[in-house]
């Protein structure tokens, strides 16, 4: 994949508390593309940052309903992919992509 394309697998990066806590144990948290795969995720984050992949979680967080000015509505649907990063490598997500 070219550049380009590794940025459209991975949307940014998701700075919670639980993704904070996920980074001690040497993982970080991305939102991604809804149609990207785990290897595409994996090839993205190897290629944009240079570090070595050990394992690819991801998980899809359905929109919750809302009301907005009296109006209903629904927020997007969210797919993360939780990165574990092999040992000695490490991304700084507060510097951006």
């Amino acid at each position: 994949m070219n550049k380009a394309e590794l940025y459209d697998v991975i949307r940014k990066p998701i700075i919670t508390e639980k993704a904070t806590m996920a980074s001690e144990a040497n993982a970080v948290v991305f939102e991604v593309a809804m149609a990207s795969t785990k290897p595409q995720i994996r090839e993205a984050v190897e290629g944009l940052f240079g570090v070595k992949v050990k394992a690819v979680n991801t998980t899809i967080t359905k929109g919750k309903n809302k009301r907005f000015r009296g109006r209903p509505g629904k927020r997007k649907d969210v797919k993360k992919a939780y990165v574990t990063l092999e040992e000695g490598n490490t991304i700084d997500v507060t510097t951006g992509l």
